[in-house]
């Protein structure tokens, strides 16, 4: 196990000793891979900013126990915990905030239970969409309705699969 703690020092050390063999200047290379950060840095701050204003007012508003009452019955008839429902909510927006509701799940519940062992599958199962979404379709000018609403009816499907082979294994 110590050994695989190794793996990236030497990758690193690879391909420094790669880039002495082929003479290309390492430091001049690194600086200006720098510089074409800051730009899409920049360009991404207002999309993630908006991801997270938004998540955190969700939660904040109490929109997020509005409609984890609301969507309840609906999961549990499709063999989804109700007890989950605030993580199924939360994931597509905020993964810290899904880590959050996944540690009270733990607490309340034990984590053995059958009701943590769906909310792990649920959390991992699942993205945080729009957070991924702000970050790869950033400088994009096409409509991203559809790539959006694919992504979150995967996450569904994942946590309705997710549960029932919880159930049944």
């Amino acid at each position: 196990m110590p050994y695989l703690a190794l793996i990236v020092p030497a990758l690193f050390l690879a391909l420094f000793l790669f880039a002495l063999f082929k003479k290309v200047r390492l430091y001049d290379c690194f600086t200006e891979g720098v510089k074409g950060a800051i730009p899409l840095a920049m360009s991404l701050f207002p999309y993630l900013a908006a991801v997270l204003i938004l998540s955190e007012l969700f939660e904040q508003s109490g929109l997020s126990q509005s409609l984890t009452a609301l969507i309840a019955p609906g999961l549990n008839a499709l063999g989804i915990p109700p007890e989950i429902a605030k993580l199924v909510l939360i994931k597509p927006f905020s993964g810290s905030g899904a880590t959050a509701v996944l540690s009270d799940i733990f607490a309340a519940y034990g984590a053995d239970s059958y009701i943590a062992r769906c909310a792990c599958v649920a959390f991992g199962s699942s993205e945080t969409v729009f957070y991924v979404s702000a970050v790869y379709f950033a400088g994009s000018k096409k409509n991203l309705l559809l790539p959006i609403a694919i992504a979150l009816v995967a996450n569904f499907v994942s946590v309705i699969l997710g549960c029932f082979l919880c159930r049944y294994l």
